[in-house]
């Protein structure tokens, strides 16, 4: 029982980590970036938040 809650907690861990690694990438990238991909960073950041959380 221990160990599964160490498990989950290590892969929440991990998933809040690779979400905090993609916010910050996207947030970095500058209007012109964002122009040259045809993004919308609300919508990358909407994505990538369904994509890591389901």
């Amino acid at each position: 029982m221990f160990d599964n809650l160490v498990s989950r907690a290590r892969a929440s861990m991990a998933k809040r980590r690779n979400y905090n690694r993609l916010v910050a990438e996207i947030e970095n990238l500058s209007s012109r970036d964002l122009a040259d991909l045809r993004a919308d960073r609300s919508e990358m950041l909407y994505q990538i938040h369904k994509q890591i959380y389901g």
